[in-house]
């Protein structure tokens, strides 16, 4: 697969990353070239296979995943970088976005979220590709900058770059449901099951259109901890 964008999983768990490798292998156009459960084995995987992109995690017993980053900014280090992390503190988040990753994706994974995050890359590489010389709008496009477009919802043209599997009209179903369960008053966030329930869909299907949401920052999703059963992803509107 020579088109293929290589990626490079670091990840110290060794299920999380065995669970990673198989969600990346069912997305179409990626392959992993490597796998590290170590900071140490990461540094040399990345010296060596050079991947365009890193899923990369943040606590490993000998440091964390933020001083790799750091390592490979010194060194010039053209590799792209996701975070998938537990870490919810805003200065981690903070330093990440400082230090130059793609994305940042809180754990557990859901492989949608994954999904969308990939596609939003490889549509990424797809655009730089394509220039010779920037204009002002190319530079927005890639910054998805509201500004250019003069709102920060998707425009009836643009629905025709949406990633594969995801089409305008579902998309605005989404919206309206959200849009409705936010002027009430009670708790106005939803699961899958209940937004494919009012979009007359599968929870798989809702949930792909739910974390592609996410990605673009309309949704934010939180997990929820019942006192019975899995966790459970609850999505609400951005503020």
């Amino acid at each position: 697969m020579s088109d293929s964008i290589s990626l490079i999983i670091a990840e110290d768990d060794q299920q999380i990353a065995e669970i990673q490798r198989r969600f990346v292998e069912r997305i179409e156009g990626f392959e992993v070239v490597g796998i590290a459960h170590g900071l140490d084995e990461a540094r040399d995987l990345i010296e060596v296979l050079k991947p365009q992109l890193i899923l990369l995690d943040n606590q490993f017993p000998t440091g964390t995943g933020l001083d790799l980053l750091r390592e490979l900014r010194a060194d010039n280090c053209p590799s792209d970088v996701i975070l998938i992390t537990a870490a919810k503190e805003v200065d981690t988040l903070r330093t990440a976005m400082h230090s130059g990753i793609f994305d940042y994706i809180l754990k557990p994974l859901v492989f949608e979220r994954l999904q969308a995050s990939l596609e939003k890359y490889r549509h990424h590489l797809n655009k730089l590709s394509d220039m010779d010389s920037l204009l002002q709008s190319d530079v927005d496009k890639l910054f998805q900058s509201p500004s250019a477009s003069g709102q920060s919802q998707p425009t009836q043209s643009s629905t025709n770059r949406l990633p594969k599997g995801i089409d305008g009209i579902t998309l605005d179903k989404i919206r309206a449901v959200f849009s409705q369960q936010s002027s009430k008053q009670s708790n106005n966030s939803l699961n899958a099951e209940q937004v494919g329930q009012e979009i007359g869909a599968s929870r798989t299907t809702a949930r792909r259109y739910l974390e592609f949401m996410v990605s673009t920052d309309e949704l934010i999703a939180e997990v929820s901890y019942g006192t019975v059963g899995r966790p459970e992803r609850r999505y609400q509107l951005s503020r």
